[in-house]
């Protein structure tokens, strides 16, 4: 069953995941330098920040992600220019905003890196597709995060809009017992004529929250990614912490 094109963006259908890599090596003109530069620059503003707040930086918290077949489903790398669709969305209510902005893949406070992957199911039978994000900050900014995302599920059970698009119905869910502690909760979309269910589990280990979404258009009961898929990535963020 095809989803939307207007789905969030990360409502991760292969045809959006779908990136077109350029083959072929090419030499590096002047151009291209002070990009380079620009880049390093950040990347060590990024790492110094990391350090200073006790936080994984960028490339600490892509090797913590989890890559390939985990737990029965395949994790991939999203390409940026879809990632950064994403960004900045902005509720019409401030309450929901820790909810619109998991919506585009990042959480309300900013991050010092976050990296995405979407997640497929490898057995066909299995209807449930997704994505997972993880957001490095410090210890005290996850738990303000986790704290306001908890806040707005109770704040906002009629919806709220964002980007043109109507989400009519947050419900809480059960959430799993793992890592320090987690969120569970269901908003459900009005996409074109459709009602979709969009279903979250979002765990905090430390100072990384790590968001993992789902929707499946059979059984929106069964939308929720695996524990074992959490269970994963929470372990390798603990190897990556040691």
């Amino acid at each position: 069953m095809k989803l939307s094109r207007a789905l969030p963006i990360l409502a991760v259908m292969p045809a959006l995941l779908a990136a077109t890599a350029c083959s072929g090596e090419s030499k590096e003109s002047p151009a291209e330098k002070p990009k380079a530069s620009a880049k390093r620059s950040a990347d060590e503003k990024e790492a110094a920040e990391a350090k200073r707040l006790g936080a994984f930086d960028g490339k600490a918290l892509e090797k913590a992600a989890i890559t390939g077949m985990t737990a029965g489903f395949d994790a991939k790398r999203i390409a940026k220019a879809e990632v950064e669709a994403g960004r900045g969305m902005q509720a019409d209510q401030k309450a929901c905003q820790p909810l619109a902005s998991l919506i585009g893949g990042f959480t309300h406070l900013p991050a010092v890196s976050t990296v995405h992957r979407s997640l497929q199911p490898g057995e066909a039978a299995d209807a449930t597709v997704g994505s997972m994000w993880l957001a490095s900050h410090s210890k005290a900014d996850a738990t303000r995060v986790m704290r306001e995302l908890r806040t707005a599920v109770t704040a906002c059970p009629k919806g709220f809009k964002t980007l043109g698009l109507t989400y009519d119905k947050v419900e809480s869910l059960p959430a799993p017992k793992l890592g320090d502690e987690a969120v569970g909760y269901r908003i459900t979309g009005d996409i074109g004529k459709q009602k979709v269910p969009m279903t979250y589990t979002v765990v905090r280990g430390g100072g990384v929250v790590a968001a993992f979404y789902g929707v499946n258009m059979l059984d929106p009961k069964k939308a929720a990614i695996p524990e074992p898929v959490i269970k994963a990535q929470l372990e390798r963020l603990a190897a990556q912490a040691d």
